[in-house]
C-alpha cells in the first residue's frame, strides 16, 4: 500500500523498517541514567568517585558501567598518576562516547530528519534516491583507492574504521562464505532509528568498496542492540555499474 502514496514522504518513509522515536538519555534506566549525568555534569571519573557521588556500591557502579560500555554510551580509559614518586595501580576514569553525549538533548537530530523529510516531498521519491546515491558514491570514493590493491580480508579489516577512526565499537569476524562487520556504537543513531532509508548509504557503499554484495542482518532499528554487516565473499558485485538501492529493494 505504501506503493500507492501520492505522497512522496509517505513512499519515503514505507522504506522505513519502523519509526522509533528518539533515545534520550531519559528513557534509560535509573541508574544508568544517574552515571551518564554524572559524566556529563563532571567529566571522566573513576568508579569510586561514581560511587561517592551516587552513593552506591563500587560493584553496582562497575556491573552499570560494563553495560554502559556494551551499548556504547560510555568509554574506559587507563590513565597513569602524574605526581612524581606514586606508585600504584593506574586508574581506569570512564567518560561519555560521542554517541553518549548524543543522549542528551540536540537539536541537529530533528533538523536532519526534517532536511530529509523536505528532500523526499520537494524531489520526490527518484529525487531521494539520487540524494543517498550521491552520498554513497563520495563515500566509497574517499577510501576505495586506497584498499583496491589489498585482499578482501585486509580490506574488510581496514573498514573497522568505517564511521570513527580507531573505532573500539566496531568488530571483524569471519564466517563461513564471507565476515561480518558488527557495529554496536552508530553515531547516527537517532537520524537512523527515525529514517532507516539512512542506512542504505552503508550498505551501498561498503558493496562498492568491497566488490562484494553485503547485507545487513541485525539492526538496531529491530531492537538488536547493534548493526550487523554480513560481507558475501562468494557474491562478487561489479562497483561501476550497480546500481543503487534501497535496502527494501535489496
Amino acid at each position: 500500500m505504501c506503493w500507492n502514496s501520492p505522497s512522496a514522504i509517505g513512499f519515503y518513509r514505507c522504506y522505513s523498517f519502523k519509526e522509533p522515536t528518539i533515545i534520550t538519555v531519559d528513557q534509560l534506566p535509573d541508574s544508568r541514567r544517574a552515571i551518564l549525568l554524572a559524566l556529563k555534569r563532571q567529566g571522566p571519573s573513576t568508579i569510586a568517585q561514581l560511587a561517592e557521588q551516587l552513593q552506591l556500591t563500587g560493584e553496582a557502579v562497575r556491573q552499570q558501567l560494563l553495560q554502559l560500555q556494551r551499548e556504547g554510551w560510555i568509554e574506559a580509559k587507563v590513565t597513569r598518576s602524574s605526581e612524581r614518586g606514586r606508585t600504584g595501580r593506574p586508574a581506569t576514569s570512564y567518560s561519555l562516547t560521542e554517541a553518549g553525549d548524543h543522549l542528551f538533548p540536540k537539536l541537529y537530530d530533528a533538523l536532519n530528519v526534517s532536511m530529509m523529510d523536505a528532500i523526499a516531498e520537494e524531489l520526490g521519491p527518484e529525487g531521494l534516491k539520487r540524494v543517498l546515491e550521491k552520498i554513497t558514491n563520495d563515500k566509497a570514493a574517499l577510501i576505495e583507492s586506497n584498499l583496491a590493491s589489498l585482499p578482501l580480508a585486509a580490506r574488510v579489516a581496514a573498514l573497522k574504521d568505517w564511521y570513527l577512526k580507531d573505532d573500539p565499537h566496531m568488530a571483524v569476524q569471519q564466517v563461513e562464505g564471507g565476515y561480518r562487520l558488527i557495529e554496536r556504537n552508530c553515531p547516527y543513531i537517532n537520524t537512523a532509528m527515525n529514517r532507516p532509508s539512512l542506512c542504505s548509504i552503508s550498505v551501498n557503499a561498503l558493496t562498492k568498496v568491497l566488490g562484494f554484495r553485503v547485507a545487513r542482518e541485525e539492526k538496531f532499528q529491530n531492537g538488536d542492540g547493534r548493526c550487523v554487516f554480513r560481507v558475501y565473499a562468494e557474491e562478487p558485485v561489479d562497483a561501476a555499474t550497480m546500481p543503487f538501492r534501497l535496502e527494501s529493494e535489496m
